[in-house]
């Protein structure tokens, strides 16, 4: 009796073969023939055929649909028998042709388990498309509403009118069923062939397979429930217990506990996102640099200089303004881009999006309002906290569209403790740099020392840029430990890729740091304590250089580490290997 499984496969055994009188043993020749008795997917197929067997309605396999719609508290699902699977891929190609789709677009895939020991070896092979599931991840994340839950058939449907082409469907869908197309600038998806189910017809994977491997069933959502929290699925395949995935695969077969996809073990960079990789950046520097400023106006009090404070936020606001400038880069339909404050109730990049835009509008008014002595110190103030406030809610926001995904690479607390130190990293060096350079700009240079650096402000700032880079650095290196992970987990594939694929960008990403967070500030205060001793003249030029270096080096240590934040995080997805 056939029995749905979320976990165990198959066991290949060789074929029984013919006893014959005398023999103790069979040739090579002998299992071989006995092996081609039988009949695979396509011979089956063919002897109905001809035999003229088939169904009356096998043209349209009405059979594998549902006969009616889903009742309440039901909806459709595929259903995939694995012991009639053969991997031969005409699901694929069916479904590539009847909904044309792009060179190199594939919406159902097949792959490759494989398990057992040298004696019992097993595989079993896998196809697998958009699992429709119960809460489609890709349906909360996206910021622009562009997925819908049909409420009868429960058919997760992506609107291709609507996609902005942003691709977070992509990271937040554990299963990799939402894809890219790059020249219509969207994302598509398997939607069932809602419209073949909709007249009575089979959807285009399910009439193309030769061995009736794949049906549409109805399912119960409450019966989808207890197998997820079974975790019973798939082997090899992500857990469903995030978005609770319909799809149920039968056998009847007793498969090895040690069923692995074929290409667990094989690790590949993934896409670096260039323009997320600058905006993330640009948006830390410049909260991280707005509300140092604050902190440097704070301590100084009525010392602090006008020029610093005006060169401060209108640079921080600048290069929050380029972040913003940077976004779009990253959708596929840019000019949609308004769209992307729909999705406010559920998406957290909907959510980014709004908290630094506020961000930018306080920071503009503040930044406007130095140039305007009448403005009264409370307003200005207002201003000044409110931008710093929405600044830190948008880096905040930046860590949970990136912990939403729930990748073990980008965990909340670790993606909040990088975040929250490129903040302090970027934002230090950028004060410490414009203060610097602004004071060394005034007409009537003065010998002393600037008020920035004999209030210990320079002295403290640098010592935070030290810390933290150190602390970050440190951090990133312990990460490597996890070579020596005798399980193939996901952080190991992460320091694999670390070390081997990216071990350039890991090596530059280290060397500039220590350089720009670590070495040159302490350059830095070395000879500022050498000059305040002596008396001698302030060094202008120098100190105003090593700060220059000291921002470029941390700014391109924290887009390479960015950029492997992307590179390095491996994206679950459903078994692989068929090539």
């Amino acid at each position: 009796m056939s029995t749905a499984i979320r976990s165990p496969l198959l066991v290949v055994a060789p074929p029984t073969l013919p006893v014959t009188s005398g023999a103790s043993a069979f040739s090579a020749l002998d299992w071989v023939l006995a092996d081609q008795q039988t009949l695979t997917a396509v011979d089956r197929f063919s002897k109905k055929h001809d035999a003229n067997t088939l169904p009356t309605n096998a043209k349209f396999y009405r059979e594998l649909v549902p006969a009616r719609a889903p009742g309440p508290g039901q909806q459709y699902a595929f259903e995939v028998d694995l012991d009639m699977c053969t991997g031969c891929k005409a699901c694929v190609t069916g479904c590539h042709s009847m909904n044309g789709l792009d060179d190199g677009e594939v919406w159902r895939t097949v792959g490759l388990l494989h398990g057992g020991s040298t004696k019992a070896p097993a595989q079993q092979t896998v196809t697998t498309s958009c699992h429709h599931c119960l809460e489609p991840a890709c349906l909360t994340g996206c910021p622009v509403k562009a997925y819908e839950k049909d409420p009868v058939t429960g058919i997760v449907k992506h609107l291709d009118d609507q996609c902005i082409g942003c691709q977070y469907c992509v990271f937040m869908c554990p299963y990799d069923a939402p894809k890219y197309n790059k020249s219509l600038g969207i994302v598509r998806k398997c939607d069932m062939c809602s419209d073949r189910l909709s007249h009575g017809e089979a959807p285009a994977c399910v009439q193309s397979c030769p061995n009736e491997a794949i049906r549409i069933s109805i399912v119960e959502r409450t019966d989808a429930i207890q197998a997820t929290e079974a975790n019973a699925f798939l082997p090899g395949a992500p857990a469903p217990s995030d978005t609770l995935p319909t799809t149920v695969y039968k056998t009847e077969r007793v498969l090895p506990r040690n069923m692995l996809p074929a290409d667990f073990y094989s690790v590949s960079p993934e896409h670096a996102h260039p323009p997320l990789v600058i905006m993330l950046g640009l948006t830390q520097l410049s909260v991280g640099a707005f509300v140092l400023n604050l902190l440097s106006n704070a301590i100084m009090g009525e010392l602090a200089s006008r020029a610093v404070q005006i060169t401060n936020a209108l640079l921080s606001l600048l290069l929050g303004m380029a972040a913003l400038g940077v976004m779009p880069l990253h959708l596929g339909r840019p000019r949609y881009a308004f769209r992307a404050l729909l999705g406010l109730r559920t998406s957290w990049l909907s959510r980014e999006i709004l908290a630094f835009s506020a961000f930018a509008g306080l920071a503009s008014a503040f930044a406007g309002a130095l140039f305007f002595p009448q403005i009264p110190a409370v307003l200005q103030s207002t201003m000044a906290y409110g931008a710093a406030i929405s600044g830190i809610a948008g880096v905040y926001c930046s860590v949970m569209v990136y912990a939403a995904t729930r990748r073990a690479h980008w965990k909340g607390s670790v993606t909040g403790f990088k975040f929250s130190l490129s903040t302090a990293i970027l934002g230090a060096a950028t004060v410490l740099m414009a203060s610097i350079i602004s004071t060394a700009a005034t007409p009537h240079m003065p010998s002393a020392p600037p008020t920035f650096v004999s209030t210990g402000v320079f002295r403290l700032f640098s010592i935070i840029l030290m810390v933290t880079t150190g602390i970050k650095l440190a951090s990133e290196l312990s990460a490597l430990r996890y070579l020596r992970d005798p399980h193939h987990s996901v952080m190991k594939r992460t320091a694999v890729l670390l070390v081997g694929p990216l071990g350039s960008f890991t090596r530059a990403r280290y060397w500039t740091g220590v350089l720009g967070g670590l070495a040159l500030p302490a350059l830095s205060l070395v000879v500022v304590r050498i000059t305040i001793s002596t008396g001698a003249p302030f060094p202008y030029v120098l100190i105003t250089g090593m700060t220059v270096l000291s921002f470029l080096l941390c700014l391109a240590a924290e887009l390479l580490e960015r950029f492997l934040f992307f590179a390095a995080a491996p994206a679950s997805k459903m078994p692989g290997g068929i090539r």
